[in-house]
């Protein structure tokens, strides 16, 4: 059961909580659920707690979201469209981190900010294109990092200047910058992996497992060394098809 009104200590913790994972806006209280907002992410976080000791609470209104964190609902009447418990702080700060880094990457928040960042550029020249596009770039590879967690799924790297933002469509082929900025259209892979991704020596399966092409040497293959298959989404998967015929048509 909520707080009807929250008290002292869970209204300090509820703000701290949004503070330190990304939701600084503070959106006002009601029924005991103290909402939070974002300059950079998309939704609305509410938060709540039965006490001072938990348990505490989390409603959001981003379907995107909740989709992907894929949690236990939780049986308490509150805002947004889904809400989850947890027992103590510490939990309830992982899945906010999370959300957060769920909300700066899922469509359609990169492509907003790719508007809003080439507003009034001019794309005349073709230099000036390429501006454009290095910006569009730029974002989309911020928003993996995030999306990934700054780790390959496939060996678990997370040196930043080794990781690479791979399109699963390429860039030229995508039919809008909605697309190409879509981060279900892409993969955070090591350098290695992307180059071998890129020109369809390998790809994926619908588990994430990896498929080598027949062309790939045993030394290559052998060096290509992973960990865990990717984790995907239908998403993911509905893009890889595309990727994984287009290999075959490379091999």
């Amino acid at each position: 059961m909520v707080e009807t009104s929250q008290s002292f200590v869970v209204r300090e913790e509820c703000q701290k909580a949004a503070w330190q994972n990304g939701f600084r806006r503070v959106l006002g209280e009601e029924r005991g659920w103290a909402a939070f907002g974002s300059t950079t992410a998309s939704g609305v976080v509410h938060l709540a707690a039965a006490g001072a000791a938990g348990p505490w609470y989390l409603a959001l209104d981003h379907y995107g979201v909740i989709q992907e964190l894929n949690l236990p609902s939780a049986e308490v009447v509150g805002p947004g469209s889904a809400r989850f418990a947890f027992d103590t702080l510490g939990a309830l700060y992982g899945v906010l981190r999370r959300v957060y880094e769920l909300s700066v990457s899922l469509p359609d928040a990169p492509l907003r900010e790719f508007e809003r960042r080439v507003t009034g550029l001019p794309r005349t020249t073709e230099a000036e294109r390429l501006i454009v596009e290095r910006i569009g770039q730029d974002i989309f590879r911020a928003r993996l990092m995030d999306y990934w967690r700054g780790r390959c799924p496939l060996t678990g790297i997370s040196d930043a200047a080794l990781l690479r933002a791979s399109h699963i469509i390429p860039w030229a082929e995508c039919d809008n910058d909605a697309e190409r900025l879509n981060v279900h259209n892409g993969l955070l892979l090591s350098a290695l992996w992307d180059a071998a991704f890129d020109r369809g020596l390998v790809t994926f399966d619908d588990e994430g497992k990896p498929e080598f092409s027949s062309s790939l040497s045993d030394q290559a293959r052998a060096e290509l060394r992973w960990n865990s298959p990717i984790w995907l989404t239908d998403e993911h998967r509905r893009r890889l098809a595309h990727h994984r015929a287009r290999s075959r048509g490379l091999s």
